[in-house]
């Protein structure tokens, strides 16, 4: 048996035994018990010039095929969001293109796909509340041709200008009224962007949260669901049981997405408190983590359409470890992780990223995926994900 060399962070070396395949299987007929989305990455040009600053060059068609794959078992696409290095390395010219090209591939695929709308591709830092309105809707009409769902980010132009909670409502009004088709809000944290501190007129989530509810509710029609990425298991289960009849919570939180969507279907000791009186028992997902776990992720909701709970525990329960360690802070550095399991498991020819955020994690950290996503059978082909990891720590001086 193959044993992993994982590297400690006093520079201590030790050997695990790799784990063997999870023989997990693609499903044969579409998900039923929860609608998932996994939040893809962009797979940069190996000889590109993808440095901080300089314009992402990308493999589309490593990029492509990952997507592709995601469809092969049964999960939707969430594209040019925060795991696409959005904000981090992915600039406007190459955003646009990569919504165009993953709808068209969602159509050859019959795959679900939603995707970003932000003002990202306005330069200048500050501008008018109407800018930010006309700002999202450039990006939402384009995504609309396109024929892509589309998700209303959070934007840094809004958290910069907006003065009060009234301004957030008048801007999301304006937006949601020019939707030609049903929406998902994204609420992200401070987290993953200290610049959207105070999103929504607060500082604190019960009172941020009033505010989104009352754009919600002003629009139900045009809303499809809520993304909330607080990593914050209370504040999503109190949104989501307010939330009107029809309107989805998609789960961002990528620390306790087991609970949040095993919702009542699991035993109580591995949920979240809710009420069980509520609506919505529940969440749905969209999530980086299921872009670097996707087979995981399918299998256990193959387990909540069998009607296994227990299974699904069994499967998905061991990856929230691993999660919150692709995750952790500075949070929003978890596209590197990302990065480094799709070429562990082969989605990518090298570990690079655009903007050169590859760098952005140690080997230590980087030892302590590999070691967590091997106990939650994480790896799609594990000799391939020891070979290249052990070449990495050769490259980088530790003997494998």
């Amino acid at each position: 048996m193959t044993d992993l060399t994982l590297l400690g962070a006093d520079g201590v070396v030790h050997r695990t035994p790799l784990v063997e395949s999870s023989g997990y299987t693609k499903p044969t007929e579409p998900l039923r018990s929860r609608v998932a989305y996994a939040a893809a990455h962009v797979v940069p040009v190996t000889w590109g010039e993808n440095t901080p600053g300089q314009p992402a060059q990308i493999d589309w068609d490593a990029t492509l095929d990952f997507r592709r794959a995601v469809y092969s078992w049964g999960l939707g696409v969430a594209d040019a969001m925060d795991t696409a290095q959005r904000n981090m390395g992915l600039d406007a010219a190459a955003t646009r293109e990569l919504i165009a090209r993953s709808a068209e591939v969602a159509r050859e695929e019959g795959g679900s796909v939603v995707v970003g709308v932000n003002t990202d591709h306005i330069d200048d830092e500050h501008i008018t509340l109407d800018e930010v309105s006309d700002a999202y809707k450039e990006q939402l009409h384009f995504t609309e041709e396109q024929g892509a769902g589309p998700v209303v980010m959070a934007s840094r132009h809004l958290a910069r200008v907006a003065a009060s909670a009234e301004d957030y409502r008048r801007v999301y009004r304006e937006v949601l009224a020019a939707a030609t088709t049903p929406v998902v809000l994204h609420w992200l944290g401070t987290a993953f962007d200290p610049q959207l501190e105070g999103y929504f007129g607060a500082t604190h989530w019960r009172d941020a949260s009033r505010v989104l509810l009352e754009v919600i509710e002003e629009s139900a029609d045009k809303v499809a669901g809520v993304k909330m990425s607080l990593l914050d298991a209370e504040s999503e289960v109190s949104v989501r049981e307010r939330l009107p009849e029809g309107v989805r919570m998609f789960t961002g939180d990528d620390f306790n997405y087991v609970g949040l969507i095993g919702g009542a279907d699991v035993p109580a000791a591995a949920q979240p408190a809710r009420n069980p009186a509520a609506t919505r028992q529940h969440s749905d997902a969209l999530l980086g983590a299921f872009a670097a776990l996707t087979p995981v992720a399918s299998a256990a909701i193959q387990a909540l359409d069998a009607g296994d709970p227990d299974r699904y525990l069994e499967i998905l329960a061991p990856t929230e470890e691993l999660s919150r360690q692709v995750f952790a802070a500075p949070t929003f550095y978890y596209k590197t992780g990302v990065a480094f399991l799709s070429w562990l498991n082969g989605h990518q020819a090298a570990f690079q990223m655009v903007g050169g955020l590859h760098s952005a994690r140690s080997l230590p950290h980087l030892s302590r995926i590999v070691e967590l996503a091997n106990a939650a059978k994480a790896f799609e082909q594990p000799e391939l994900a020891a070979e290249r990891w052990h070449a990495l720590l050769s490259l980088n001086g530790v003997s494998a």
